[in-house]
């Protein structure tokens, strides 16, 4: 796939935020069985969302950024349809969220990566810091950090 032709931006609509939402569940709880509505926590009014749209308007992936101080934001809730990943997607989505934690100055970015995207993180500059938790009794994360450079 292409890259060129995928907008990463940021939903406005009650449109937009459906598929947005939608995405999310497909990617991150679906696939284990988890409710629809499993995709939100109470912080989503707190966050910036980002949502990378393909030409025709299907929302290709997402992640949501959140600030856990004025110094440290998390990236959470990152999914990428697999019929896109390895397309550069997920890279994209990363230095948009990185480039508005900077411009709301964090200098820190963490975030807690499942076992199976942790080289993909390590590819865009995290390092893990620790092993965190197991998510349903199977899904093992890892806690990952980056220093942002201003």
């Amino acid at each position: 796939m292409n890259t060129n032709h995928i907008i990463i931006t940021e939903p406005q609509t009650k449109e937009q935020f459906e598929a947005y939402y939608l995405t999310r569940y497909e990617t991150l709880r679906k696939p284990w069985n988890q409710p629809l509505g499993s995709e939100k926590d109470d912080q989503e009014n707190d966050c910036i969302h980002i949502m990378a749209i393909k030409e025709n308007l299907d929302v290709a992936g997402v992640c949501r950024l959140q600030f856990n101080s004025s110094s440290e934001a998390q990236l959470r809730y990152m999914g990428v349809k697999e019929n896109t990943q390895g397309s550069g997607i997920g890279r994209k989505l990363i230095e948009y969220a990185e480039s508005r934690a900077k411009e709301k100055g964090a200098g820190i970015i963490i975030l807690q990566a499942r076992e199976t995207a942790v080289d993909f993180y390590k590819k865009c500059g995290y390092s893990i810091v620790e092993k965190s938790y197991l998510m349903w009794n199977e899904i093992q994360h890892y806690l990952m950090k980056k220093i942002l450079n201003n």
